[in-house]
């Protein structure tokens, strides 16, 4: 699933491309996502100029002189600028025509991204009220985790990826980080001091911040939005090397599910 690193590349690479442009044309070529299109959306946009693209946790906010668009690439989704004459592909769903000829077009092949006008400001929006603090931006430390955390059972793995606490953690990132910080994924959030939360906080802005320069990770079907994967798997320290030597201590590598997800750690080097 495309996460923060995948969506804020895609934004990114797409920005300049579509600020300033106009949208000439929106095609419903299958508007079933994971809440229906509507079907007026593409009047509503005809001819209106693109003012900015940017980003909210894995939400892309398209602004326009009319409509703002909140988009969404689901479990497998891409958004990609397409040279004119470019053949559709099966899962092309829509097709941004832009006036001057390029096509941005949303490919996702589950259907669980989404494209919807928002009539209000984003914050208010049910999708986005409750979110987070953005963990690349001011209002995220690790004083703000440790308050947080307090009294809470929950494994720290669960508590950084949850939506409400901070965004766009999800687990490849939360995985990392925790092993940077040298912190078991199992320990429950409340038993995490504040020194470490100082720590683990520091390394989510880390390896976040990697990802976004290696382009995201491509494990199996995220690609950028001009069809070239992420490079940031190289860089994996832990995750997906269960049953391999820890790269810092040799300690083979183990795996356990928290919340129905694969938790890598080194139970050397993670307390």
């Amino acid at each position: 699933m495309p996460e923060l690193p995948e969506v804020e590349t895609t934004r990114r690479g797409l920005e300049p491309h579509l600020r300033g442009r106009r949208i000439r044309e929106l095609e419903l070529r299958d508007p079933r996502l994971r809440w229906p299109v509507p079907p007026d959306l593409p009047a509503l946009l005809a001819d209106r100029p693109i003012r900015s693209l940017t980003r909210r946790a894995k939400y892309l906010l398209l602004e326009t002189d009319g409509p703002r668009l909140l988009l969404h690439l689901g479990m497998s989704g891409s958004l990609r600028r397409c040279a004119p004459g470019t053949p559709l592909r099966p899962h092309d769903h829509l097709v941004f025509r832009l006036d001057d000829g390029f096509e941005i077009r949303l490919h996702d092949p589950r259907r669980f991204g989404c494209c919807l006008p928002l009539p209000e400001p984003p914050g208010v929006h049910p999708l986005l009220a409750a979110l987070g603090p953005e963990p690349l931006e001011a209002g995220f430390d690790g004083d703000l985790l440790f308050r947080l955390s307090r009294s809470r059972r929950a494994a720290v793995k669960a508590f950084i990826m949850d939506q409400q606490v901070v965004v766009g953690v999800g687990n490849i990132y939360a995985t990392e980080a925790l092993f940077l910080s040298g912190i078991r994924p199992g320990r429950a959030a409340g038993r995490v001091t504040r020194a470490e939360y100082r720590a683990l906080a520091a390394h989510i802005r880390e390896v976040l911040t990697e990802a976004i320069t290696q382009g995201g990770t491509t494990l199996r079907d995220f690609v950028r939005e001009d069809g070239t994967h992420g490079y940031f798997r190289q860089q994996l320290r832990v995750y997906g090397r269960e049953g391999q030597p820890c790269l810092a201590c040799a300690t083979l590598v183990r795996n356990r599910r928290i919340g129905n997800r694969a938790s890598t750690y080194c139970p050397r080097c993670q307390r």
